[in-house]
């Protein structure tokens, strides 16, 4: 395997309501499986961990479901395993998502203590009849007390997730939602266009007629005044969905956004990991699974011992109980990734940067169609970065469609 920083996500499954519009792998019901599940989770850091042996571990993120569903004392063992498991960097970011309906003071306390120090809070809307709407648990009044709670716990970064473009939603709604987001001065804003997802109950009700689909001419609108609005209020954007002030941005997420290695750990957690990178090596690189079901996911993981030292990546992925799923990056399809994910910074991609990883240049790969988005105002180059322009974050899609491989 590599040996450069390995990012870990923890997923946790459980909820007490799932919402309307979520199609995450995350369910109500199961509180008898937590043990269990919180089990098979340091079993499975177990397998992992000579494998990660040497690799450095600057962020960990505990995303769901709602993670903060899990009581302390379970949180307790999971961290302890992690650290027993894998080199956790000194200052390491540790995110934790939580519901506001979930937590209090104690509870928050309790989460810092134990390494958690940063709070990423499922807001998405400051009034009570559209968080009603979307199945959510918490009231308005209940976020910005946990918002506030937060800081008094010890926590110095907290981040407000909001969904804008609701069914029949009209701007001064939203507008007031993000208002009170800013009022209340947290260090990072995450802002997400409500999507209908197969199978989700708000694709049925939308199937039957029982509320409207979102309006994405709203929804663009509603997106071009946030990013007015929260430049004006000293936030930066430096993703299509997320701002922050400056120097707070989500480090974990810039992992993703810069198809870096990271190992999910959990039912239906995804991974990507990359082999030897040095001179002359294959350069293999793996994104793979784990089964869905979190009650296969417990099965799968009893009464398995630590794995091998992971020499060999492909057979160290195959050997693992709890995936599914495994697929091979061959190099255009990780060159591809690489530059649409990294397309969703503000920063755009550095063709140095590029060149450096991969030993091509971006322009005889991609530059009949880096120019032809160029020409439609989608892309633009700076100082030797390609980059999306304000009128292309609008359209992103339009530009990675025509990125991937044939």
């Amino acid at each position: 395997m590599s040996r450069d920083p390995l990012s870990l996500y923890l997923h946790i499954p459980f909820c007490s309501l799932k919402c309307a519009y979520c199609d995450f792998n995350s369910y109500a019901g199961l509180e008898a499986l937590v043990r269990p599940y919180d089990d098979a989770l340091i079993a499975e850091m177990r397998l992992w961990s000579p494998a990660a042996k040497g690799r450095p571990v600057p962020t960990v993120f505990f995303g769901g479901g709602t993670p903060s569903l899990l009581p302390i004392e379970e949180l307790e063992r999971i961290m302890s395993a992690l650290r027993e498991s894998f080199e956790l960097e000194p200052g390491a970011e540790v995110t934790l998502e939580a519901n506001p309906g979930t937590v209090d003071l104690a509870y928050l306390r309790s989460l810092l203590a134990l390494g958690v120090n940063r709070l990423s809070l499922g807001v998405q809307s400051f009034h009570d009849d559209e968080l009603a709407a979307l199945d959510r648990i918490h009231s308005a009044a209940e976020a910005k007390e946990a918002y506030h709670w937060a800081p008094e716990a010890g926590f110095e970064r907290v981040n407000l997730d909001l969904i804008y473009g609701l069914p029949d939603q009209r701007m001064e709604r939203w507008q007031a939602t993000l208002e009170q987001a800013i009022e209340l001065a947290p260090e990072h804003l995450s802002l997400y266009a409500l999507t209908v997802e197969e199978g989700t109950k708000l694709a049925y009700d939308v199937d039957h007629g029982r509320v409207p689909g979102p309006d994405p001419d709203a929804q663009a609108e509603m997106y071009e005044w946030s990013q007015e609005r929260l430049a004006r209020a000293g936030y930066r954007q430096y993703e299509i969905s997320n701002w922050c002030r400056a120097g707070e941005e989500c480090r974990h997420n810039l992992v993703y956004w810069r198809n870096g290695d990271w190992l999910g750990l959990g039912a239906g957690a995804h991974s990507h990991l990359r082999g030897n990178q040095e001179p002359g090596a294959r350069n293999e690189a793996y994104r793979f699974a784990n089964v869905y079901s979190p009650k296969q996911y417990v099965e799968r993981l009893k009464g398995y011992a630590p794995g091998t030292d992971g020499h060999d990546l492909r057979s160290l992925i195959g050997a693992m109980p709890q995936v599914t799923f495994v697929e091979e990056q061959p190099p255009a399809l990780a060159m591809a990734d690489t530059l649409i994910l990294g397309l969703r910074l503000n920063v755009g991609v550095s063709a140095d940067a590029f060149r450096e990883r991969f030993g091509q240049e971006i322009d005889e790969l991609y530059g009949g169609t880096l120019d032809e988005m160029s020409g439609l105002g989608l892309l633009e180059r700076v100082n030797g970065r390609v980059r999306l322009t304000y009128r292309g974050r609008l359209l992103a899609n339009e530009v990675f469609v025509r990125l991937l491989p044939p």
